[in-house]
């Protein structure tokens, strides 16, 4: 027993040697560098998004059609809704004359105009002019304009100045962390959308550049869909550095799983980091940290959502518990002041979080411009423009293409869209069967819409 620790003493010695300490530093370097990327893809595994049995979205039209026939079936309870100034006339008004020209003159579908201000007698006679159904005029009730008790509004203008001097897009505009805030969760309990199930919303100055003859609301109502969209893109990263972080708080908190969907969100699934930064520790150290756009569990929000001046939802969703309990939940956290939270990715992350990915629809079949994005699905080839029609008259279209889908279009030019896809691939990977390789991603090729070529 005696020489036990003169045995120690000896192989402390060999092993504190230089050259078996080094050998030894490096072994457990390699072990630890071996368990980092094998953890790095257990994580991408656990988080991967796997592929349908079938695409889970498909567009409702792939052509003209006669839309007298259409409107003369049963409606939807719905409106069409925009929130619009007094100072906002002119682009309100050539929005509905051009909306009123592409659908409403054969539907009449009520709009619902909401202001947060008392509407100037001019604009709801020039408005009123230009509905073929219904027009309400609504304002906004001062307490969903303005900041909740909970707020302090000195302290909040101060967070506006700070996020204005550092180029915070919109920061500094009071009014608009307002209307974030109202588009996120006290716009759906209006009184005036009550009586309403869906909604379509627009806004002053948008245009629809092709014709859309069959009702939207009826087809999202007969294929059971939630939520449609047109455009995807990044969001602005300065604007609301501690949102994904909230909303992951909020899943955590109600026991809510990872599904393909949330894990569309992730980087884990986008390729935008290396490995060694989606590692455990990498992970962690940014939780710890803090960082932008970071779960407390080191995920990280690849920054893509829909584009939310054109919605086209059911109102029972977002008026429902979960929806509510999340914006209570966001609202109380001071985000859409103290930072400047929009209602877009508000809107995007819940989708994702709250319902599967075949209740969401690309509405890939509508042309839409909203300045500076636009998309337009070209025009289906022959018959599909149902030339001769007398609802659809003799105007003038764009060429028409293989593979278009668009009725009676006039693109701004050849380009289907002038936004890249790669958001709008990333988000409906979940409903997508048919996929883009990762040669044509590589490539910077990317669909127009799930199985449509772009």
């Amino acid at each position: 027993m005696k020489l036990l620790p003169g045995l120690a003493v000896a192989v402390v010695r060999r092993v504190w040697r230089p050259a078996r300490r080094v050998r030894i530093l490096l072994k457990g370097a390699g072990l630890v560098l071996v368990l980092c990327v094998l953890e790095a893809l257990l994580h991408e595994h656990m988080h991967s998004i796997p592929r349908p049995p079938e695409d889970l979205d498909a567009p409702f039209s792939t052509q003209c059609q006669d839309p007298r026939i259409a409107a003369s079936k049963p409606r939807e309870n719905a409106a069409l809704v925009m929130l619009a100034r007094n100072s906002e006339r002119e682009e309100a008004r050539k929005t509905i004359q051009n909306f009123e020209a592409q659908f409403n003159q054969w539907f009449n579908y009520p709009v619902v105009f909401l202001n947060n201000e008392p509407w100037d007698p001019d604009f709801i006679r020039e408005l009123n002019a230009s509905v073929s159904g219904q027009a309400i005029f609504d304002t906004i009730p001062a307490k969903d304009w303005s900041y909740p008790p909970w707020i302090d509004p000195a302290a909040a203008r101060q967070s506006m100045a700070h996020q204005a001097t550092t180029n915070v897009w919109n920061g500094g505009k009071e009014s608009y962390h307002h209307m974030c805030r109202f588009y996120s969760g006290t716009f759906y309990t209006l009184p005036a959308l009550a009586p309403f199930k869906w909604y379509w919303r627009l806004e002053p100055g948008v245009r629809y550049t092709c014709a859309i003859t069959y009702d939207p609301f009826a087809a999202m109502a007969r294929h059971r869909k939630t939520y449609g969209f047109t455009i995807a893109l990044w969001e602005e990263p300065a604007t609301c550095p501690t949102l994904f972080r909230a909303v992951d708080d909020f899943r955590l908190a109600h026991a809510l799983p990872k599904t393909p969907h949330w894990n569309a969100l992730l980087t884990t699934n986008s390729g935008d980091i290396p490995w060694y930064l989606r590692a455990f520790p990498a992970r962690k150290l940014a939780a710890l940290w803090g960082a932008a756009h970071t779960s407390r569990a080191g995920d990280r929000w690849n920054l893509c959502h829909y584009w939310s001046n054109f919605e086209i939802a059911d109102l029972d969703f977002f008026r429902g518990a979960a929806y509510q309990s999340l914006f209570t939940h966001l609202d109380r956290a001071g985000g859409f002041y103290h930072e400047r939270w929009g209602d877009a990715p508000v809107h995007s992350l819940a989708v994702h979080l709250l319902l599967p990915a075949g209740k969401l629809h690309h509405f890939s079949d509508f042309g839409y411009h909203h300045e500076p994005f636009f998309q337009c699905p070209g025009n289906a080839p022959g018959k599909g423009q149902l030339p001769g029609n007398e609802a659809l008259g003799t105007g003038k279209w764009s060429a028409e293409s293989d593979g278009a889908i668009g009725c009676r279009c006039q693109c701004p030019d050849q380009r289907r869209r002038n936004n890249r896809g790669i958001c709008l691939d990333r988000m409906q990977r979940p409903a997508a069967y048919h996929r883009t390789g990762w040669w044509e991603r590589w490539r910077g090729r990317y669909p127009y819409t799930i199985n449509i070529p772009g």
